[in-house]
């Protein structure tokens, strides 16, 4: 009999390698797992993203092989954003049917089909960003009226004929990432009046105003001026998070999101408590390059730091996860 006075050792389930394997309570998988993808326009090879190293713009040639390359890993999916080489006011090469992003998402097909034929397993799933700031001259996710304002309800027919033009490029999933109100449910009837009634919508619905953005304005040559507060949302709400996300639900979306994942974890709990479908988090830009630029002075133990941020976002209640580790984080897990 013991004299400790001790009744319950919790450390036992620690003890070894296998035994916190055995225990663990959150478990990763690959296929939890989306990997961003960017696609610019005229490019002849891939140009390095100099504030999140290791990452690209693709060409379209280079896009299908990172495709490919994440099939073969058990990618869950790809998220697709387009860099066109000539923008304007309204956007009109975001819903241009040979615009780069149709294109994109064309070669993101063909390349998850042949992978498919080759090993016998299911690839990632085909997903496009729905949102105008790539296309504008000005940066905004959104039309503008004279006075500089974004028109919401303007910008929610831009918003239909982009889903519409993705869907018939072979987008599986539209993103609508544009914090429009109303936008789920405009897309949902343009898409179901063109006949794909099968393309689900991930409704980014609690996107926040976040200083996190920075390095991915850099990945789609924004021409952003200013910044998108009256749109996104204000990081010290946590209630309007929960308000976003069941609107967008009974407008029909049949997956929502939380961003940034790792700055937004109590939302995204409170998401996931209340959701009757999937819910996304992105692990954004911010993120990514917080932890390599500590990773490459060697503050941090890179591996480590990767996985246990990933983790903190599948804990905190993330079906799937968004994160430019993706492919990386696939292979470890294999």
């Amino acid at each position: 009999m013991s004299t400790s006075g001790i009744v319950y050792r919790p450390r036992r389930l620690r003890t070894t390698p296998r035994m916190r394997r055995l225990a663990a309570e959150t478990r990763l998988h690959a296929a939890d797992l989306v990997l961003p993808l960017f696609v610019k326009e005229g490019l002849t090879e891939p140009a390095p993203i100099s504030s999140m190293p290791g990452q690209v713009q693709h060409t379209e040639a280079t896009l299908a092989d990172a495709v490919a390359a994440a099939a073969r890993a058990g990618v869950g999916g790809v998220m697709l954003f387009g860099i066109p080489a000539k923008r304007d006011g309204r956007g009109t090469a975001g819903d241009d049917p040979d615009g780069i992003l149709q294109r994109g998402i064309r070669a993101a097909r063909a390349a998850v089909t042949a992978v498919e034929a080759e090993t016998g397993r299911p690839g990632p799933v085909v997903m496009a960003d729905t949102c105008l700031d790539e296309f504008t001259d000005h940066g905004h996710c959104g039309v503008l009226t004279p006075e500089g304002v974004v028109d919401n309800d303007s910008t929610l027919e831009r918003y239909a004929t982009m889903a519409v033009a993705q869907a018939k490029a072979g987008a599986e999933v539209v993103s609508p990432s544009g914090m429009m109100d109303g936008q789920v449910a405009v897309i949902r009837d343009a898409l179901d009046d063109a006949g794909f009634e099968d393309v689900s919508i991930l409704a980014y619905s609690a996107k926040y105003a976040s200083a996190f953005y920075g390095p991915f304005r850099e990945a789609v040559d924004s021409a952003l001026q200013g910044d998108r507060r009256t749109y996104q949302m204000d990081a010290a709400n946590s209630r309007e998070g929960l308000r976003e996300a069941d609107l967008d639900l009974a407008e029909g979306a049949d997956m929502v999101m939380v961003k940034p994942a790792g700055t937004s974890l109590d939302v995204l709990r409170g998401v996931a408590d209340r959701a009757d479908v999937p819910v996304a988090a992105y692990q954004v830009s911010g993120e990514y390059a917080m932890i390599e630029a500590a990773a490459a002075n060697g503050w941090i133990d890179r591996r480590g730091a990767v996985l246990e941020s990933v983790l903190a976002i599948k804990r905190a209640g993330a079906d799937v996860i968004l994160t430019y580790w993706a492919h990386e984080i696939a292979d470890w897990l294999a």
